[in-house]
Parts: C-alpha cells; structure tokens; sequence
C-alpha cells in the first residue's frame, strides 16, 4: 500500500455512517421505566451531606485545637486563650502566618469559623454552636500566640 492509497482511506472515514439500528427506542424505554426521583429526598440527602461536611471540618479543627494545645502548651499560651478577645464574637480578619507549618492549620480554622457563623445565622440561639465558635476562635488565638512565640 502506498500513500495515495493510504490517504483515499482516510478521506473515506470521513464520511457520515448510519447505526445498524435506531438506538433512541431502546433509550426511551429505558428512561420510561426508571423510577422517579421523589422530590423531598434530595433536598434531604443535601441536608445530611452539609451536616456531615459540618461535623467533619469541627471535628477536624477539634483535633487540631487539641493536638496543638497537648503539644506545644506553655503558660504563656495558656493565658492567652482566656483573654477576652478570644470570646469575641464578631467576624476576625483572614489570617494568613508566615510559617508554612501554621498556614494549613490557619486555613482550616477560618473555614470552621466561616461554617459556624452560617450555621449561627441559621439557628442563632444555639448554645452548641455558640461554644463551638468560641472554642475555634480560643484555638484560632493560641494559634497566633505560636506564631508569635515562634518568631
């Protein structure tokens, strides 16, 4: 085979070819006999997904909160979780260390801040939440105290 008789091929498969059979009957079959998708259940499976997306990113700054305050406690930093800035409630600047080792951690709690204040606005009398924002924000500052005790 040489390379005209190559090229004349390839020109040839350019050409539109017609399916051996008509595949829409089979697809609209299909489709009529799936089940319906009922309405409340999505809405529903949504609810519980961005619940368990709540409790995993809390349960994550929990643990970090806790493995930093088991680690690296010092009397210093102890003292400076209980100072009233902590238990502020309004919204904290972005905070963004300079060491790569707090960033991840910086980043993580800011994102549980941001999900608690959500949640707040949805249910604003829930002492659950309102402890849980405080307790990020006390790990948020012992955080910064790191920082700075780091240099």
């Amino acid at each position: 085979m040489n390379e005209f008789e190559w090229r004349r091929q390839m020109r040839a498969l350019r050409q539109p070819v017609a399916p051996r059979q008509d595949l829409w009957a089979r697809i609209d079959a299909a489709l009529d006999t799936a089940a319906p998708i009922a309405g409340p259940a999505p809405r529903r499976r949504h609810r519980v997904l961005l619940a368990a997306g709540l409790a995993a990113a809390l349960l994550l700054a929990a643990g970090l909160g806790w493995q930093l305050h088991r680690g690296l406690a010092t009397p210093s930093a102890t003292q400076a979780t209980h100072t009233p800035a902590a238990h502020a409630p309004g919204p904290v600047a972005p905070w963004k260390p300079d060491d790569p080792r707090l960033a991840g951690a910086a980043i993580v709690l800011d994102a549980a801040q941001m999900e608690l204040r959500q949640a707040l606005r949805q249910a604003p009398a829930s002492p659950a939440l309102q402890r849980l924002l405080s307790h990020t924000q006390q790990q948020q500052a012992s955080l910064r105290q790191l920082e700075h005790q780091a240099g």
